[in-house]
């Protein structure tokens, strides 16, 4: 209950202040395990993408933020759980696993935080959470979140699943091509949004 307020809330307002435009929803399967991968610019990104996904998402998030008084419980009750971004992250792949083998879906940014400058190397967390999982990764890209304080129009687009072979255990490099080819599809339709009315 709490995740459908919050995104009924944040897509109305978001419609309103940023003239959110979602290009691809179509893509997106409604049932199964999912791994939505998306770039990361803004604070924003998480909310936006949450609120137009036709699916619920559940998110890493750092430690950190559960340690803030309220805020920890709040966006617990929207699905999110952490990660220790400093020590083994083992703890938050199983979590991660779990999710997906019950058939949820789960926001990533390979990135692993915000890319301001849009040179920061994409992780392989994605890759090797749809592995484990044998989940689908469908790519998305926000544009214009990095404008939002000057209210500018946002856009999100999501593009249609890949998926690493499930007939075959992961290698290194395939886990490496595979995070390389979702970037890639990432970049190419930010690209193809950002030029779009």
């Amino acid at each position: 209950m709490p995740y459908a307020i919050a995104k009924f809330l944040i897509h109305a307002v978001a419609r309103v202040l940023w003239r959110v435009r979602v290009y691809g929803a179509e893509n997106v399967p409604l049932e199964g395990p999912l791994i939505v991968a998306c770039n990361h610019i803004s604070l924003l990104d998480p909310p936006i993408l949450g609120a137009f996904c036709p699916r619920m998402l559940h998110y890493m998030a750092k430690q950190e933020l559960f340690e803030i008084f309220g805020f920890g419980a709040l966006i617990r009750s929207f699905g999110a759980y952490p990660v220790d971004r400093k020590r083994n992250a083992a703890g938050a792949i199983k979590r991660s696993v779990e999710v997906l083998r019950s058939g949820g879906a789960i926001g990533i940014f390979p990135e692993g935080g915000r890319n301001l400058t849009g040179d920061v190397e994409a992780r392989q967390g994605a890759a090797l959470l749809a592995s484990l999982a044998k989940a689908p990764v469908v790519p998305a890209a926000i544009v214009g979140s990095a404008r939002a304080t000057r209210l500018g129009a946002m856009k999100v687009a999501f593009g249609p699943p890949m998926s690493l072979d499930p007939a075959r255990k992961a290698t290194r490099d395939d886990l490496a091509k595979f995070t390389d080819a979702i970037m890639r599809e990432i970049r190419t339709l930010a690209e193809s949004i950002d030029g779009n009315p």
